[in-house]
């Protein structure tokens, strides 16, 4: 049986990577921070789901070892923050960024993999636009990414979503979802007059949508070493 690591399984993309893998009957590890005050929530979740909660410290060595011992067929990087949770943890006291959380915890989470025997397809959620940017630039720390897995050894697969949209978010973002419309409605009015590539490229897709594609890629012998860009991951 396939086994597959999912970093971020308890973000809006991760845990629809998760049920995708479970569905299909892949061996799942979803790891949710040991601090983590939903704990218990995403334990049920998940197990209900027919995946195994993984609560392995954010720490190179215990990463290294605990990716060393399940040898997965593929290790998924959902993670991300937001400008709200950077000023949220800022209130707290906590310091994080897109270069902390986005960029680090992802380059910590590929050198674990590179540990591993089997060594495993390292599934990327990047984003529409990525390009080279500044410390604090959300696209600048996914370009950062991808340009670390294109010069890894590793087989990998870097999926390029726009606008994520669906229902269950934790955190409302109203600018988000109104950018969506607005762009999607822009895009059917081009779709229309012969843009068909444009409007592909560019239209939101639900996170459900989403966590199938990636799921599917991440054995899809074709993907390996792939950029996947939008309309390719629904």
């Amino acid at each position: 049986m396939s086994i597959a690591f999912v970093a971020g399984a308890t973000g809006y993309t991760g845990r629809a990577v998760v049920h995708a893998l479970a569905q299909a009957g892949i061996e799942t590890h979803a790891h949710v921070r040991p601090d983590s005050k939903r704990l218990s929530e995403w334990t049920e979740q998940f197990t209900q789901w027919g995946a195994q909660v993984d609560t392995t410290p954010w720490d190179q060595e215990a990463m290294t070892k605990r990716l060393s011992e399940l040898n997965p067929n593929a290790v998924f990087g959902c993670l991300g923050t937001t400008k709200k949770r950077i000023a949220q943890d800022a209130a707290k006291g906590e310091t994080s960024s897109y270069q902390i959380v986005d960029y680090g915890m992802t380059v910590m989470l590929h050198q674990a993999a590179q540990s591993c025997s089997s060594e495993p397809r390292f599934v990327y959620v990047s984003s529409a636009g990525a390009k080279p940017g500044g410390e604090g630039s959300y696209l600048g720390a996914r370009w950062a990414v991808e340009q670390v897995l294109i010069q890894g050894e590793l087989p990998y697969t870097i999926g390029r979503p726009c606008f994520i949209t669906g229902a269950g978010r934790d955190e409302d973002r109203p600018g988000e979802r109104i950018g969506a419309k607005v762009s999607d409605a822009i895009l059917s009015v081009l779709g229309g007059l012969g843009a068909k590539n444009l409007q592909q490229r560019y239209r939101s897709t639900t996170n459900t949508v989403l966590g199938a594609a990636l799921a599917r890629l991440a054995f899809d012998s074709s993907a390996a070493r792939q950029i996947i860009e939008s309309e390719g991951l629904r």
